[in-house]
């Protein structure tokens, strides 16, 4: 093993046992994704790290992870002369791919994690676009913008995080334009579901460790919350059937390929694997979540 490869998975384990004894919630969610520099991930082509949306015929989660983020953008209904926020922007994938597809006058991306702040910055720098994405470290329950600052709030995949997602919700009014636009992409529970408490897969068990339980809703509530913050035009739509079957099966099928084996480290291929050996665990209690895609409108004056 080459010493780089020794010394990111030396960091890895290092970052994992911090997650695992850290209580505060946002050094806890860094120091998780700080285990996954751009060579840690599944993706192929991509830095996404998203489930995806999987349409018919898609096969990798590069696209679908990209399609996650055309949903999440026609959703929220991304115009030429709009300012978007994009909370939790990972290495900003999306953002590249929205500046290029949909062409919002700006991107302002805010994150906790270092090095997702810090490649997402040099790969703005090296496509020249550091005069149409701004990444930034901040809170999404402080973002660091005046009121009525943004047309557009998105948090693709990151809201379960957020200490709490009720208080990102207030925020996110706050900063929002009056009729500006609130869309996330969203992991919670089914109602009735399994237990968070219960959940035994080792692919999906970061949920019993990441998600706090002031998170863990279902549908109806998430919808609420939105209400209660003071948004209107209020949907949570589950998108669940187009996310987990198929991203279990991708799985199945990128630890069974020789060339990713050889493109990862020993340490990252092996977590990977071990993650996804008990295919019946995990299908089952996949049964117990929804992924839902949820949009609200800050009134208009």
């Amino acid at each position: 093993m080459k010493l780089s490869a020794l010394w990111q998975d030396m960091r890895m384990l290092g970052n994992l046992f911090l997650v695992r004894t850290t209580s505060d919630p946002e050094k806890k969610t860094a120091r998780l994704y700080e285990m996954y520099p751009p060579d840690r991930l599944v993706v192929e082509d991509t830095h996404y790290y998203n489930l995806g949306y999987w349409k018919p015929g898609c096969t990798t989660l590069d696209e679908a992870a990209e399609t996650l983020a055309d949903v999440v953008a026609d959703t929220a209904e991304f115009k030429p002369d709009d300012t978007v926020l994009d909370v939790g922007f990972g290495y900003g994938d999306q953002d590249f791919h929205w500046i290029d597809r949909y062409g919002p006058e700006k991107i302002i991306g805010i994150n906790i994690t270092k090095i997702h702040i810090r490649v997402a910055q040099e790969r703005a720098r090296k496509l020249g676009l550091l005069d149409r994405v701004d990444f930034r470290e901040g809170s999404a329950t402080a973002i660091p913008l005046p009121d009525n600052s943004v047309d557009k709030v998105v948090a693709l995949e990151s809201a379960f995080h957020f200490d709490t997602r009720a208080d990102f919700f207030a925020e996110a009014f706050r900063v929002l334009k009056p009729g500006g636009v609130l869309v996330t992409a969203d992991i919670i529970p089914m109602a009735g579901g399994k237990a968070k408490a219960d959940i035994r897969s080792h692919a999906i068990k970061w949920i019993r460790i990441m998600i706090d339980d002031s998170n863990w809703y279902p549908r109806d509530r998430y919808g609420d919350l939105l209400a209660s913050a003071g948004f209107d035009t209020v949907e949570v739509r589950s998108i669940r059937d187009n996310v987990y079957e198929q991203w279990r099966q991708y799985h199945v099928r990128r630890v069974q390929d020789p060339s990713f084996q050889r493109r990862s480290s020993t340490l990252f291929y092996k977590m990977v694997a071990v993650a996804h050996r008990d295919q019946d665990t995990l299908t089952e209690e996949l049964k117990s979540l929804d992924y839902v895609v949820a949009s609200a409108r800050k009134p208009a004056l």
